[in-house]
């Protein structure tokens, strides 16, 4: 095909970018669907929080493994063919854990889904380095994270209604076939470059950078900037807090402790997440209209931490009072999306795939290792309160958990202070 002088329209450019967003989305909804599940999943499966923390972090685990390669995969393989194997493991992974007779099948349905949906947030930015100009990628990088979320509110009280309806296991067999879908519209439309259809690349070369370093050479090189060090550890404080309570543990918690019903609370649950869906954009945005990364990023886990230790610490709050602390929350997490133009711009351009996969195995790193701990917690401080087959922990036991969370966001609050500026810029 001759390739064009002009660049793709933007209306081409965001149906490529969407058809990767749109998996990125079954992973979130994915990520966090066992949240409004915890009784059938606890009941069915015989486990108790410890292991119902571990059944949901088997997608981390394999999701935070798959995220060096998946960004050295972007960088050599293309978004598409990447993006289009994801979905198709993904389905797989989905279908056994929807008929999953066991624990052991559960957990194997769970390490399936994290690790082929590892590729969706990386693979979609790829996409977005190529079809978008550089000043939009933040942008672009923001929507991705509001199109992930919207997963997770799909996951909330409409997951819940249909769980409540016809049963988890159809449910779940149900969006592994969606999935499947999702897969074969990816290989049809997608293309990895503007020139595949005759326009002019935003990357254009990168074809001629992917070889100038090997696989270990490419990470020992992204490891010798002092940001990808900072940048890495710093969103699992973040993102850590917002899935580990609203992926997970947060509908619990309100229904014990705030006396609200299990819908209410996973509406509650739904909007922290509507908050950091919008708070992404909204930060990637203004980040790039201030052309700066770092003060921004300071003031959203500042008021991070200083929310999710009110929510922690003090109980009882007016409920007006809990649910705009969550909000405020949940709208700050959103800035972690900063770290993904601020890492991009770090380290030399051919190599933004493979930081890219590096700080999102640090993203989730949070949740890993957050969800399956303040379960093991629980667990300790459980005193035998059982409440139609589920158990009930008091709220010290959950300030015990919680405060994990409060740990590692503190830590992060700290290390941002010691990030180097770009300025929005390159580094070459």
């Amino acid at each position: 095909m001759a390739k064009s002088d002009n660049y793709p329209p933007l209306r081409l450019a965001w149906f490529m970018w969407g058809l990767g967003a749109t998996l990125y989305l079954i992973g979130f909804y994915q990520r966090v669907a066992p949240a409004v599940m915890t009784n059938e999943l606890m009941q069915d499966f015989a486990i108790s929080a410890a292991g119902l923390g571990n059944l949901s972090a088997f997608y981390f685990y394999s999701y935070v493994a798959m995220q060096t390669p998946t960004g050295i995969l972007a960088d050599r393989l293309g978004p598409r063919r990447l993006l289009t194997m994801g979905a198709l493991v993904a389905s797989l992974g989905g279908l056994i854990f929807g008929l999953a007779p066991t624990m052991m099948w559960a957990s194997l349905g769970r390490l399936l889904i994290g690790g082929s949906v590892a590729v969706a947030f990386v693979g979609t930015l790829k996409l977005a380095s190529h079809w978008f100009a550089p000043r939009q990628f933040a942008l672009a990088t923001g929507l991705a994270l509001f199109c992930g979320i919207i997963g997770a509110v799909f996951a909330g009280v409409p997951l819940r209604l249909l769980v409540t309806t016809v049963g988890w296991r159809p449910v779940m067999t149900i969006s592994a076939l969606i999935t499947l879908a999702v897969a074969a519209a990816i290989w049809l439309f997608v293309r990895d470059d503007p020139s595949e259809k005759g326009y002019r690349s935003y990357c254009p070369e990168s074809s001629e950078e992917t070889s100038k370093f090997s696989i270990t050479a490419g990470i020992r090189e992204i490891f010798r900037y002092r940001n990808t060090w900072l940048l890495c550890l710093i969103p699992g404080g973040v993102v850590g807090c917002i899935l580990t309570f609203s992926g997970l543990w947060g509908v619990p918690f309100l229904i014990a402790h705030y006396d609200l019903s299990p819908e209410q609370a996973a509406a509650l649950n739904s909007a922290i997440l509507v908050a950091w869906a919008i708070g992404g954009p909204l930060c990637g945005g203004l980040s790039d209209r201030m052309g700066l990364r770092k003060p921004l990023y300071v003031i959203c886990n500042a008021t991070l931490l200083i929310a999710w230790g009110i929510i922690v610490f003090i109980p009882g709050l007016p409920l007006p009072l809990l649910i705009g602390l969550l909000l405020s929350a949940g709208l700050a997490s959103g800035g972690m999306i900063i770290g993904f133009a601020f890492i991009k711009e770090s380290v030399p351009s051919d190599l933004g795939g493979t930081a890219s996969g590096i700080l999102n195995m640090g993203v989730m790193a949070g949740p890993m290792i957050m969800q399956p701990a303040v379960g093991w917690i629980l667990d300790l401080n459980w005193h035998g309160a059982v409440i139609d087959g589920s158990k009930i922990y008091s709220f010290s036991a959950y300030r015990y958990g919680f405060s994990l969370m409060l740990i590692w966001a503190l830590l992060s609050a700290i290390l941002v202070l010691f990030t180097k500026e770009t300025y929005c810029q390159q580094t070459n």
